[in-house]
């Protein structure tokens, strides 16, 4: 073992009794700038300008609910053992997949009582919430969690990586998979993509769709390289769920095509802001 590496503090400081983690600051870092993305485009795609603000007073909350229950479920035969530990979730321990379905559900309700088209709040908020994924994941890189199998530490040295990944990347005498970074990276993409797909002028959804696709594809192959996978039997859970929303967001979009539930394109502005098609 090199005693001489030692991980990075998780704590960012302390006032008093009270300890702020690097991991809730960095998630909160990436939902403040999700969400000043989401309230300009909206802005530009004709929305009321406290739209998103109002939806996300709703959103984090039950997102960050829906996470931790998600992941309490599926690890259930810990927390069962040490139940203290169920809302202490400045030590890691959310899943992604129970943040999206939260907040899908939330935003999903709230364009109802709003009058508001769904899927044109889902097309402007896909660039958004990927970013906002790709910036979250440092939270875990604080953590050292999150992250694949052991490797060498010429292997990280290889990917040109800087000596304080590569450093933190050394968990109890051993080298790891940054993970964290690799889906880290593969959300950027996604992001860069998104903001392109905008000038395609896409039908309205598709937008969303193709991050949901997006997303769940490297999710997929990146799911397969950890060492923390939440299970169900002999199945990765994010791996299935991958799988699965990739087949349902291709057929919404094939379904939504064919009944021309569709015919609006995402730069439609104003007039057509309050369809719910």
């Amino acid at each position: 073992m090199n005693s001489t590496i030692q991980p990075l503090d998780p704590i960012a400081f302390a006032i008093g009794p009270i300890q702020v983690h690097w991991y809730g600051l960095i998630i909160g870092a990436g939902l403040a700038l999700a969400l000043f993305l989401a309230i300009r485009e909206g802005d530009k795609r004709g929305l009321p300008k406290d739209t998103f603000a109002d939806l996300m007073l709703w959103a984090i909350p039950i997102a960050i609910l829906s996470a931790r229950i998600y992941y309490v479920i599926f690890e259930w035969g810990y927390y069962a053992q040490h139940p203290g530990q169920i809302f202490q979730i400045w030590n890691g321990g959310i899943a992604i997949h129970g943040a999206l379905i939260g907040s899908v559900l939330t935003a999903y309700v709230f364009a109802k009582k709003r009058g508001i088209s769904f899927w044109k709040i889902a097309d402007i908020a896909a660039p958004s919430i990927i970013l906002g994924q790709a910036i979250g994941r440092w939270g875990n890189f604080m953590n050292q969690e999150a992250h694949g199998g052991e490797v060498t530490r010429s292997f990280l040295e290889n990917l040109q990586l800087p000596e304080f990944i590569i450093n933190q990347m050394y968990i109890n005498g051993a080298y790891y998979h940054p993970t964290f970074l690799y889906e880290s990276i593969w959300n950027i993409i996604g992001f860069i993509l998104l903001i392109l797909l905008r000038r395609v002028n896409l039908r309205r959804g598709e937008l969303f769709l193709s991050y949901v696709i997006w997303y769940s594809v490297g999710r997929f192959f990146i799911e397969g390289l950890r060492t923390d996978s939440l299970m169900l039997g002999g199945l990765r859970m994010a791996q299935s769920i991958s799988i699965a929303l990739i087949i349902g967001a291709v057929i919404i979009l094939i379904y939504r095509r064919k009944k021309n539930l569709a015919k609006d394109r995402y730069q439609d502005k104003t007039n057509q802001a309050l369809t719910h098609k």
